[in-house]
């Protein structure tokens, strides 16, 4: 919905957005004002009819020739309209006539002269218009031009001998408070704002017209007695060809203001396209540049930064990056922590999108926001090391927003921080990085702005770098060959080193293989296995990054990556069939200088792109099938040979076999320290984790929390339900105990419905306070997955050193308890049972 102005007092054609009625762009009409708006149309109605009905009754005119020629001219000039340069708005000529009938004629000739202007002017600017609109302006000019008229004949002022001048100053006053003051009070009725801001901001720039306009109808007034009424009437055709020259003057501003205007907007559109250049390589940042620019414009405002400030601001929140085009793009795409040479280089960033802007010529400060957006408030940014109040306002601003908004996306060398996080980190750093003034802003506001930011990110168009050109077959040089390694042929012209590399690369090629047979039969241990394999490997294949998947189902998991992307790598999933690793697992075949970029491609996430160019990969096949699948992956396109692929694919098989003995031995490995049912460490593994909390907290001289848990009810759930549902009863259990526990606590499973946990620190009142938490959440489980109360649990717990100083002490000082607290609520409910007995046996005898 939008709202419009529908009123104009005396002939002040208020701005666009100050309405009386708001009017909904779908519905085309304007709804009924609101109760008090309403009132207070009416009231003015009344008031004016009043004026108007004792004007009429009351009519006196010393001379009816001359009223009818000035009011024939002013229903003429009242249909006029002058626009003011700089000004949001317009206003006619109607007050200076109801001034001239002040001066020269009868209160009932000029209130109807005012309200007959009123009515005209209404129907002349705004044909369809709404009848209380009219009634309004009406009874409010009626009651203006009395007001005017009555202050300047005031007895009391002519009395006391003013002069007229003075008296006209105080009337011209009271015609403009009685002009505007109706108006701004109907405006803060509709709109529920504030009436003297709406007053100084409509209303307040019409004083000097109302000034000027009093000398004018002084002017005429003096005109009229010295040569007469009609001479005054000729001077009309020279009033008018002034107003047509004045008119023509402000409209050729207008034009100019209109190019200005548009020029701007070009300057802005040229800006934003300069932004997108950048979007468009540093594909990690995406949406980041408009993000930024929403959150610096609203704290712009907030700040109640100049003009010059916040054109400067909006186009540094653009461009803050664009000296990024400087940087390799390999640094600013590195999926891990830069080196301290590659920070060098990245420092440089600043500096050079400052030079850039610089040869831009901005009309206000861009450059200098630009190269301080790295600068910190304690000095110890770069590249000056400005502090404080010396850095420009603008890179204050852009450098706390885009901290946050870094900390809030998805970076290949880390993954988002939810907001709120983000928020606390740059908390953290108000006074030493940031203003404090703004961090304390952003703390406020962030979340309103957050939701603005992604309003209009969604409305933003993309740029399309994705696409896929179907037509030109090829380019005109011709394509890259691929890579390949295979020796030249020898002839009668080729230098003999030519058959020496080929004879030490071929002896260096078997050597390599030879050493990778031997260190695959050599460990059980999967992470050894694989981490020797890409030692290796890396010797006859060069590549950047090496990932081993291995199959888990219908996905292949990250078991081994090292290299670029690692953190990329080790995030996904992939489906098998799914990006280059699935395809090569559901084909069977091997692939070479493929697209590494489309491994991530089932997440649908574009943020999520490899910075590798090429790969080649081979399925992994054992005993039992596919193993997993090998790949080697390359910053360069075409890097890999069929040589490569032939070397891969004489080795696959080995490693394939080696793979799944290694995933064999780890689940005979983890079977013997762990609960086949519930995946927690069984007994075995909680004495020996026992035994070395114990030694810690003997060192440390800190305490240790033993706790015993025994579900009561488990066997009736079994008996029941069936002992499928009890075994979904155990696990749920030792899920939720898992997630009671902090991250180095310690849960295992005893055996049948008993489980014990390890509080490593713990006191004896945070144990107490962790068993209480466990029984509520056994009971909670137990409610959501049989919809009654059928399962509890009964915790004993025993503490070191105070219990016990060795494992057998605590487990059976523990155990006890347990056994003690299970008793004890059976004989409380024993008790309970013979009372509600007995209870009912002496009501039965009573009766």
């Amino acid at each position: 919905m939008h709202k419009e102005v529908r009123i104009s007092m005396f002939g002040v054609k208020e701005p666009v957005d100050t309405a009386v009625a708001v009017r909904t762009p779908e519905e085309g009409g304007q709804p009924p004002l609101s109760p008090g708006a309403l009132r207070w149309v009416q009231a003015m109605a009344v008031l004016g009819l009043v004026v108007i009905v004792g004007s009429v009754v009351n009519w006196e005119s010393p001379d009816l020739l001359k009223y009818f020629a000035f009011l024939s001219i002013a229903i003429l000039s009242s249909a006029v309209n002058i626009d003011v340069p700089g000004v949001t708005g317009s206003f006619s000529l109607i007050f200076l006539f109801v001034l001239f009938g002040t001066l020269e004629l009868t209160r009932p000739e000029t209130v109807m002269m005012a309200a007959l202007m009123a009515v005209t002017h209404r129907y002349c600017q705004q044909r369809q218009t709404r009848t209380a609109a009219t009634i309004f302006n009406v009874g409010a000019a009626a009651l203006g031009a009395a007001v005017s008229h009555s202050v300047y004949h005031a007895s009391w002022l002519a009395s006391e001998h003013v002069d007229s001048s003075v008296r006209l100053v105080i009337a011209t006053t009271s015609l403009f408070v009685a002009n505007t003051v109706p108006a701004s009070f109907l405006a803060a009725m509709t709109e529920e704002s504030s009436f003297i801001e709406i007053w100084r901001a409509r209303h307040m720039w019409l004083t000097p017209y109302y000034l000027g306009g009093a000398a004018v109808a002084q002017v005429a007034s003096i005109a009229n007695r010295y040569v007469g009424w009609q001479t005054v009437l000729l001077t009309g055709p020279v009033i008018y060809l002034i107003y047509r020259t004045v008119g023509l003057y402000v409209e050729r501003l207008e034009e100019q203001r209109r190019h200005a205007e548009a020029m701007s907007a070009l300057h802005l559109r040229t800006i934003e396209a300069l932004a997108l250049a950048i979007e468009a390589k540093d594909h990690t940042t995406h949406d980041h540049i408009r993000r930024v620019q929403v959150y610096a414009m609203e704290l712009a405002k907030e700040l109640k930064l100049t003009k010059q400030e916040t054109d400067a601001l909006r186009a540094a929140a653009l461009l803050h990056d664009i000296g990024k085009l400087a940087v390799p793009e390999h640094i600013i795409s590195k999926p891990g922590r830069l080196t301290p040479e590659e920070f060098e280089k990245m420092k440089i960033h600043p500096v050079v999108g400052a030079e850039i802007l610089e040869r831009v010529q901005f009309p206000y400060p861009v450059a200098p926001v630009v190269r301080a957006h790295h600068e910190k408030w304690d000095g110890s940014g770069y590249p000056s090391g400005l502090t404080g109040e010396n850095i420009p306002i603008g890179a204050r601003i852009i450098a706390a927003v885009d901290c946050l908004d870094a900390l809030a996306s998805d970076r290949q060398y880390r993954r988002a921080l939810p907001l709120d996080e983000a928020m606390k980190v740059v908390k953290a750093d108000s006074g030493k990085a940031f203003d404090p003034r703004i961090v304390e802003l952003l703390t406020e506001h962030y979340t309103k702005w957050e939701r603005m930011a992604q309003e209009q990110n969604a409305r933003a168009s993309k740029l399309s770098t994705d696409v896929k050109v179907e037509r030109g077959a090829a380019p005109a040089a011709g394509f890259e060959s691929a890579a390949q390694a295979a020796p030249k042929q020898a002839n009668e012209g080729a230098p003999a080193e030519d058959f020496l590399t080929s004879i030490a690369a071929a002896r260096q090629e078997v050597q390599a293989l030879f050493e990778i047979s031997q260190d695959l039969g050599n460990s059980l241990s999967l992470d050894e296995t694989l981490s020797v394999l890409a030692v290796r490997l890396r010797k006859i294949i060069p590549h950047h990054s090496l990932a081993i998947w291995v199959r888990r189902e219908h996905v292949l998991v990250p078991e081994y990556v090292n290299g670029e992307d690692y953190r990329l790598f080790s995030s996904l999933e992939i489906p098998i069939g799914h990006g280059l690793s699935g395809w090569v697992a559901h084909n069977l075949k091997p692939i070479v200088n493929g697209n590494p970029t489309v491994e991530s491609s089932y997440l649908g996430d574009s943020g999520k792109n490899s910075v590798l160019r090429s790969a080649v990969a081979v399925p992994l096949e054992g005993i039992g099938g596919l193993t997993g699948v090998l790949s080697l992956y390359h910053l360069d396109r075409d890097a890999f040979t069929k040589d490569h692929l032939r070397v891969l694919l004489g080795i696959s098989s080995k490693i394939g076999i080696s793979i799944e003995n290694a995933l064999r031995f780890r689940q005979v490995e983890s079977s013997a320290t762990t609960d086949f049912l519930t995946n927690l460490p069984n007994a075995r593994s909680l004495f020996l984790q026992l035994d070395s909390e114990i030694s810690r907290a003997k060192r440390g001289n800190q305490p240790l929390a033993v706790l015993v848990a025994d579900l009561d009810g488990f066997k009736q759930i079994n008996d029941r339900f069936g002992h499928l549902d009890g075994n979904k009863a155990l696990k749920a259990v030792a899920a939720g105990l898992k997630t009671e526990c902090r991250e180095y606590d310690y849960v295992a499973r005893m055996g049948g419905d008993e489980f014990v946990v390890l509080l490593p620190g713990a006191r004896p009142i945070d144990a107490e306070t962790a068993a209480e938490r466990f029984q509520n959440m056994v009971a909670q489980t137990c409610s959501e997955l049989f919809n009654e109360q059928i399962l509890t649990a009964s915790i004993g717990v025993a503490n070191f050193p105070g219990d016990g100083s060795d494992a057998e002490q605590l487990l059976a000082e523990a155990d006890r308890r347990m056994y003690k607290q299970k008793r004890d609520r059976k004989e409380g409910a024993t008790t309970d049972r013979r009372h509600r007995l007995w209870e009912n046996s002496w009501s039965v005898t009573v009766q």
